[in-house]
């Protein structure tokens, strides 16, 4: 699934920041990954404590 940036996610899992597992948050990409990312999206607004985090397509879903 591609997503698109402002798109809402629910983040099941998450390398970069477990804590970040189980929130909503926002794509912020406004293109498909790349290698620079490790091809993993960034996510925004999780919450006040917890910064963007990278995580692979696999750990999201629409939310």
């Amino acid at each position: 699934m591609a997503f698109k940036a402002g798109d809402k996610v629910l983040i099941v899992a998450c390398e970069d920041d477990p804590r970040a597992a189980g929130r909503t948050g926002r794509i912020v990409d406004e293109v498909p990954p790349g290698p620079l990312t490790g091809g993993r999206w960034t996510v925004n607004g999780i919450s006040l404590l917890i910064g963007p985090v990278l995580c692979h397509e696999r750990e999201l879903r629409p939310a």
